[in-house]
């Protein structure tokens, strides 16, 4: 939902930041962003809540700048946008697990298997949906969009993931609310995407 509105600003600020990377590959950005993540859960795992998060946001701007130094450098691909969201999701998920299992308790690991589900099921409603209008020739390239494939918007985004996310590790004794409500959000961006579809893909 916020993207929308953070996207000229964010843009500016990755490419103030790109330029010193242009000689390293974006897909080589994109190993090192993963890396960071991985360090983040490991601390997270520790309850080492504040050295996770600083690596949690290292990974987010790397996880920008990748896509950022190959547009600017003339080097985008679909490996690249395929790595790229393969990578987001291995973190999404590590996370999450990697909190709950610093701070175990079968309520904990109810309300992960929740978020972790409304993931899945996320996953499905805007997965299929952009490769249908990738088939229909309306997808990121038709809409001008400088992902590799269009990404339908929805309540929970980019920006809500990467707020969520920063408040499991600053406030980590409401972990389960965080959680159940974060999945509560991700369910209902799906069904914002499923009335969507009932309405247009029926038109066309």
């Amino acid at each position: 939902m916020l993207d929308h509105y953070l996207r000229g600003a964010k843009d500016y600020a990755l490419a103030f930041l790109a330029s010193p990377l242009y000689r390293i590959h974006p897909i080589t950005i994109s190993f090192i962003g993963l890396g960071f993540g991985l360090i983040a859960g490991f601390f997270l795992m520790q309850q080492q809540y504040w050295l996770g998060l600083i690596f949690w946001l290292i990974n987010r701007i790397l996880d920008g700048l990748d896509g950022t130094v190959a547009r600017q450098t003339g080097r985008q691909s679909d490996l690249g946008g395929y790595i790229d969201i393969l990578f987001d999701f291995a973190i999404y998920a590590f996370i999450p697990i990697s909190l709950t299992v610093g701070a175990p308790s079968t309520e904990a690991f109810l309300s992960l298997s929740f978020l972790l589900a409304s993931f899945y099921i996320n996953a499905a409603s805007w997965m299929y949906l952009a490769a249908i209008l990738e088939k229909r020739r309306q997808g990121a390239q038709a809409k001008g969009e400088l992902t590799t494939i269009t990404m339908p918007s929805g309540l929970i985004g980019g920006a809500e993931t990467v707020l969520f996310f920063s408040l499991f590790m600053i406030w980590p004794q409401q972990l389960i609310l965080l959680f159940v409500s974060m999945g509560i959000l991700v369910l209902v961006t799906t069904g914002q995407r499923l009335v969507w579809a009932a309405r247009y893909l029926n038109k066309c």
